[in-house]
C-alpha cells in the first residue's frame, strides 16, 4: 500500500517555457482530466506532441489513421499526432493462427461467466504478444518524438492510458449488476474478481493502466538522456485514483467510491512511478478526485464525492468569496422549483456519515468489494438527487466535475516542475484553494 502523501500547498514552480515539448501519451477523445494539463502547457509555450492509439479494421486487426482521421485527431489536439499505433493491453492480441482473449471468451453468457475457464498459458502468450507489440511501438513513437525536442527544451510526458474491459456482449449485463445492480439485480464485484473473466480483466488492467507507464519511461529513455545532458528537465506526470479527502462532519476525511475494480492496476501504476523515482526519473501519479466522465457514468453514485466540493470552496475562500458564492448559485439553478441547494448537502452529509459509508473509508483495505447495503444506499442516494433536478442532463456533478478539471491541471503542471514526489492526491482542500486563487479577481 503506498504512503499515503497529499498535496497540501499551491506549487508554483515554472519549468516549462516556449520551446519545451508537451507529449500527450495516449489519445484525446473527449473532455478529461488532461484537459487541463494541456491548457497549462499551451499557454506555457510548449509545443504539444500526441500519438494515437490507432484504429481497428472490421477484421480486428490495428491500422494507424487515415489521413483524414490524422488530420481531425491532430485539429482536436492542437498539435502534432505521431501516426504509429499504440493501442494497449492484449485483448486482442495472439501469437500467429491463435485465439486472442476477445475470441476465447466469445462463447461467454450471463448465465455462464462465472464458471468458464480460460487457459492461462495461452493467455500468457497472448500477454506476451501484446507486450511486444506495444513496446516496440512505443520504441518507434519515441523515435519519431526524438526529433521533435529541441537541443536544450525541457519535455512533460503526460500518461493518460487507462482501462482494458475486453469488448464481450456479456460483459455490459454483467456490469450493469455489479456497478448499478441493487436488490434483487445485485451482484458481488468479489464473484467477479472471483472468476476467470474478472482475473483476465484484472490482468488487462494492469497492462492498459499501469504497465504503460513503464514502458513509456523505457522508451523514452534516450530522449531523457540526451535532454538531460544538454541541461534540460523532463518530467512523467499520471492520473490515479485512491480515494479523496472531502468535508464530512466539517474537517477532511479520507473516503472512496466501492467497489473500484481498476483500484488494483492504480496501486500498481503507483509502484511504477515510486520504482521509477528511486531510480532518478521525475515520475508522479497524482491521485485525482471523483469526476463524472463517459467512462465513470457505468458507476452509479461515483459522482457522489463531488457534492462536498461546494462546502470546501466555502471554507478555502472563506464565506464572503464571491466567486464560490457564484458556483452555489450556478449549482442551486440546476435544482427544481422550491428544492435547496444545502439540503442536498445535508443529504449527502447524512450519507456520508451513515455507517455503511464510514466502515469503507479504510485505507488499508481499498479497494473494497461492494455489499447489498452499499449499493442500496449508495445507489437509492444518487437516484434521489438526480429526480431532484431540472435536466437530467445538466447535473450539479457536470459542474463540479469542469471545476476540478479546472483546479487540477495547474496543481499537476506546477507539482510536477517542483518534484515533489512520486504519488500525490489532490483532494478536495488543495482543488479548492486553486480555484480561489485562479478567480481571486473575478
Amino acid at each position: 500500500m503506498t504512503e499515503y502523501q497529499a498535496l497540501r500547498h499551491i506549487p508554483h514552480a515554472n519549468l516549462f517555457r516556449q520551446g519545451d515539448v508537451f507529449v500527450l501519451f495516449g489519445e484525446l477523445f473527449g473532455r478529461g482530466y488532461v484537459n487541463g494539463l494541456i491548457d497549462e502547457a499551451r499557454a506555457a509555450g510548449m509545443t504539444i506532441v500526441g500519438i494515437t492509439v490507432g484504429r481497428r479494421n472490421d477484421d480486428g486487426t490495428l491500422r494507424a489513421l487515415t489521413a483524414e482521421e490524422h488530420a481531425e485527431a491532430e485539429a482536436k489536439l492542437g498539435g502534432r499526432i505521431v501516426n504509429i499505433p499504440l493501442m494497449a493491453g492484449f485483448d486482442m492480441d495472439a501469437p500467429e493462427g491463435e485465439q486472442n482473449p476477445t475470441e476465447m471468451l466469445s462463447g461467454v453468457t450471463l448465465k455462464s461467466w462465472q464458471e468458464d475457464k480460460l487457459d492461462w498459458t495461452k493467455i500468457e502468450a497472448c500477454r506476451q504478444a501484446g507486450v511486444a507489440r506495444f513496446t516496440e511501438s512505443a520504441r518507434q513513437a519515441m523515435a519519431e518524438i526524438d526529433k521533435l525536442v529541441p537541443d536544450g527544451a525541457n519535455v512533460f510526458f503526460a500518461h493518460t492510458m487507462a482501462g482494458g474491459i475486453p469488448k464481450i456482449k456479456a460483459f455490459l449485463a454483467i456490469a450493469n449488476r455489479i456497478y448499478k445492480g441493487r436488490g434483487e439485480r445485485f451482484m458481488s464485484s468479489r464473484a467477479l474478481l472471483d472468476s476467470d473473466l474478472g482475473k483476465l480483466i484484472l490482468m488487462n488492467f494492469d497492462e492498459v493502466t499501469a504497465n504503460t507507464l513503464k514502458y513509456l519511461i523505457d522508451a523514452s529513455a534516450a530522449i531523457r538522456a540526451r535532454v538531460e545532458s544538454k541541461g534540460g528537465q523532463v518530467r512523467y506526470t499520471a492520473y490515479g485514483y485512491h480515494g479523496t479527502e472531502v468535508l464530512i462532519g466539517g474537517d477532511y476525511h479520507w473516503q472512496t467510491y466501492t467497489n473500484y475494480t481498476q483500484g488494483y492496476a492504480k496501486m500498481r501504476l503507483e509502484s511504477i512511478a515510486t520504482a521509477a523515482w528511486k531510480g532518478g526519473v521525475a515520475a508522479t501519479v497524482f491521485n485525482c478526485p471523483e469526476i463524472r466522465t463517459n467512462s465513470s457514468d457505468i458507476f452509479v453514485g461515483v459522482e457522489l464525492s463531488l457534492f462536498p466540493l461546494l462546502a470546501a470552496l466555502k471554507k478555502e475562500g472563506g464565506n464572503g468569496n464571491a466567486w464560490a458564492q457564484q458556483q452555489w448559485e450556478a449549482c442551486q439553478a440546476l435544482l427544481n422549483d422550491g428544492v435547496s441547494l444545502q439540503s442536498i448537502l445535508d443529504k449527502l452529509e447524512t450519507y456520508l456519515q451513515t455507517a455503511t459509508s464510514a466502515s469503507f473509508r479504510n485505507y488499508e483495505a481499498w479497494p473494497m468489494d461492494n455489499t447489498p447495503e452499499l449499493a442500496d444506499l449508495m445507489i437509492g442516494t444518487s437516484e434521489e438527487i438526480t429526480s431532484l433536478h431540472k435536466d437530467k442532463k445538466a447535473l450539479i456533478t457536470d459542474h463540479l466535475s469542469a471545476l476540478v478539471l479546472e483546479g487540477a491541471g495547474p496543481l499537476m503542471f506546477h507539482g510536477a516542475a517542483e518534484k515533489i514526489a512520486p504519488v500525490l492526491w489532490l483532494n478536495h482542500d488543495i482543488i479548492a484553494r486553486q480555484l480561489i486563487e485562479l478567480h481571486k479577481n473575478a
